[in-house]
C-alpha cells in the first residue's frame, strides 16, 4: 500500500546574508509514523521547522503539507499543522483547562467534546483543573501537545521536546507520541540531538549536518549500516584458559582476563548464531562450567549518528 505523504520538502534553501543555513534539503514524512529529524546543535533543524511552520520565509524550494503548497496556499497548509517550537507558552495563573479553553477560542473551536478528547489523549484528565504554575515541565509539554492537537492536524511538529524532562517525563511523552502516530494516524515529526531517545521513539529518521541532508533511513537500516564485522561476547566460565583451548579459537580472536574466569571472543557477525552455539557446546562438553554469555559490543543509533555527521563535517561522501 502506498504511504500517504503528509510533509514534502524539496530543494529547500535558506541563508542569512552570506551565511548558508540550509542547502538543498529534501525529505518526505508519512501519515502514521514518528519521524526523527536529527542533527547536531546548529545543523539547521529548527530553521527547517520554522519554515514549515510558517514562522520564517525560505529562500527557495517547495514545501507542501497534505498536498497544499505553503507558498500558494499558506492558510490551507498551516491548517494541517500543529507545532511546538521551543517551549509551549501558557498562562501560568490559569488552570490547564482554562488555558485550553482560551486556545480553543483563538482557534474558533467551540466543541467541548474535542477539548475532553485531546486532554485524554495526553493523559492530563486528572490534573487539567490545576493551575499551570503547579505543573512539572513534562506536564506543560503534554498540555502543549494537547493544544497543538486541538484543531485535528495531520502533522504534529515538536522541536527538541525532551529537553529538560526527567526520565519519567520522557517516557510518558514518548508513549503519547507513538500512540498519536500508530493509533491515530498522525505524522509526528520530532527534532532532537538525543540519539538514545530517538532510537526508542522513531520509525524513521532524517539526519542533517551543516545545513545539508545526509540521508533518510529506518532506525533498523541505520543500526544495520553500523554493525561491525565482528561481535565481541563475554563468556563467564570456571576456567577461561581451558575454555579457549576447547574452542580452538585463533589467538587474535579471544582474550582471557587476569582472574581467569572471563573469556572474550570476537565472532564474525555473519556466522554469529552458529558460532555461539558451537562455543557453548565445546565449553560444556569439555567439563568447563559456563555461567553467563553477554554481548559486549553492539552499535547504537548514537554510534552511527556520530560517524555519519563526523564524516559529513569532514567532507566525506555519504552513501
Amino acid at each position: 500500500m502506498e504511504k500517504e505523504v503528509i510533509l514534502d520538502i524539496k530543494y529547500l534553501d535558506k541563508s542569512y546574508g552570506s551565511t548558508t543555513v540550509l542547502k538543498n534539503i529534501n525529505m518526505q514524512c508519512y501519515a502514521g509514523e514518528v519521524f526523527g529529524f536529527l542533527g547536531p546543535n546548529g545543523a539547521g533543524k529548527t530553521t527547517t521547522i520554522k519554515i514549515v511552520a510558517g514562522l520564517i520565509k525560505k529562500d527557495c524550494g517547495v514545501v507542501t503539507v497534505c498536498g497544499k503548497d505553503l507558498k500558494q496556499d499558506f492558510e490551507g497548509a498551516l491548517s494541517c499543522i500543529g507545532a511546538i517550537v521551543e517551549n509551549p507558552e501558557m498562562y501560568k495563573y490559569l488552570s490547564g483547562l482554562d488555558n485550553m479553553k482560551q486556545y480553543a477560542r483563538m482557534r474558533g473551536i467551540d466543541d467541548p467534546r474535542r477539548l475532553d478528547e485531546v486532554i485524554s489523549m495526553v493523559g492530563m484528565s486528572n490534573r487539567i483543573k490545576e493551575k499551570v504554575s503547579r505543573y512539572s515541565l513534562g506536564m506543560r509539554q503534554r498540555l502543549g501537545v494537547a493544544q497543538a492537537l486541538l484543531h485535528q492536524p495531520k502533522l504534529l511538529i515538536l522541536d527538541e521536546p525532551m529537553n529538560g524532562l526527567d526520565p519519567e517525563g520522557i517516557y510518558e511523552l514518548r508513549m503519547i507520541l507513538k500512540r498519536l502516530a500508530h493509533e491515530n494516524g498522525i505524522c509526528v515529526v520530532v527534532s532532537s540531538h538525543i540519539m538514545s531517545e530517538m532510537e526508542q521513539l522513531c520509525d524513521r529518521v532524517g539526519i542533517i549536518s551543516g545545513g545539508r541532508m545526509i540521508g533518510t533511513y529506518t532506525v533498523e537500516e541505520l543500526i544495520d549500516q553500523g554493525k561491525d564485522t565482528f561481535c565481541v561476547y563475554e563468556f563467564k566460565v570456571s576456567d577461561a584458559g581451558k575454555a579457549a583451548q576447547l574452542c580452538g579459537l585463533d589467538e587474535k580472536h579471544y582474550d582471557v582476563n587476569a582472574e581467569n574466569d572471563i573469556l572474550l571472543c570476537s565472532i564474525k557477525s555473519d556466522t554469529e548464531a552458529d558460532t555461539l552455539a558451537d562455543i557453548n557446546r565445546r565449553i560444556c562438553a569439555g567439563g568447563v562450567k559456563l555461567y553467563t554469555v553477554t554481548p559486549k559490543s553492539t552499535k547504537s543509533l548514537e554510534d552511527v549518528f556520530i560517524s555519519l555527521t563526523h564524516d559529513s563535517q569532514g567532507g566525506g561522501q555519504i552513501a
